[in-house]
């Protein structure tokens, strides 16, 4: 370890100290041979698909899929604590899966609910954050208070931040975010031309949060499914065949790995 830190430049000692400094039982450098901690995202973002075909491959009830994928949920806050990414963001329920059939999504609902409460404490104890993403309207109450209470519950928590996406569409972010500031501009508490990127992104449900640097889709499908359409604008985009309850922190750490190989030109040339 310490023969691998003194090879590091000042920027990438820099990026290690902070991690270390956020999770002091992260191992980057052993997790990831070879890998600058300088790069290793900040923010990653995920779909997780596949958890019903999973189930169905199997000859079980789709929602058991759901239930494994849980564990995957699990396994993927332990692999981004090891290797310090600060912020993991999940595509839990969008706007479009209330179309799926009623004893899906009502199996579904009563899963977010068991989780808030099954997984409380041990969040906290291992300092995760919780956020949650998207639209309150048309959520099941019992729902909207299971998560409300697990918010608050590790709302001091200074470790990686979990933002749950649950009900929530990307489209339907940007809409919300331009009706507020259209009622702010019509009430004369705002000049539209101080509206620019940095004031819109603060109407969104994401306001505060580092855009994702890495977003990764499971179950080989190439879309994004009206996700963080706004906030994706320069992740890079990974796409796997293993279905979500098939992803392991092996593969997760493959992937990192490819992260940190690619050059990210936001725009510009790989010699700016």
């Amino acid at each position: 370890m310490t023969e691998q830190v003194s090879t590091l430049d000042a920027k990438s000692r820099k990026a290690l100290e902070r991690i270390q400094s956020r999770y002091p039982e992260s191992d980057p450098l052993g997790c990831l041979p070879g890998v600058d901690p300088a790069k290793i995202p900040v923010h990653v973002a995920m779909i997780m698909d596949g958890n019903g075909r999973w189930a169905k491959q199997r000859g079980m009830p789709r929602i058991m899929g759901h239930q494994q994928g849980v564990k995957t949920v699990r396994t993927m806050l332990r692999a981004c604590a090891e290797i310090g990414v600060e912020f993991l963001t999940l595509y839990s329920f969008s706007t479009e899966n209330w179309s799926r059939p009623q004893e899906e999504i009502q199996g579904l609902m009563e899963m977010c609910v068991a989780y808030c409460e099954h997984e409380r404490e041990a969040l906290k104890e291992n300092n995760v954050r919780v956020r949650v993403l998207g639209r309150r309207e048309g959520m099941p109450s019992e729902a909207l208070d299971a998560l409300d209470t697990l918010v608050e519950a590790t709302k001091d928590c200074t470790g990686i931040t979990m933002c749950l996406a649950v009900n929530y569409g990307g489209r339907d972010e940007i809409v919300d975010a331009a009706r507020s500031l259209a009622a702010q501009a019509a009430d004369g508490t705002l000049d539209p031309q101080m509206i620019d990127a940095t004031v819109f992104a603060n109407e969104l449900t994401t306001r505060g949060l580092p855009d994702p640097d890495l977003l990764i889709r499971t179950g080989g499908d190439f879309r994004v499914s009206n996700y963080l359409l706004w906030q994706i604008s320069y992740a890079e985009i990974a796409v796997i065949d293993e279905q979500w309850p098939d992803f392991t922190r092996e593969r997760f750490f493959e992937l990192i790995s490819d992260f940190a190989g690619r050059s990210r030109r936001f725009g510009n040339i790989d010699a700016q």
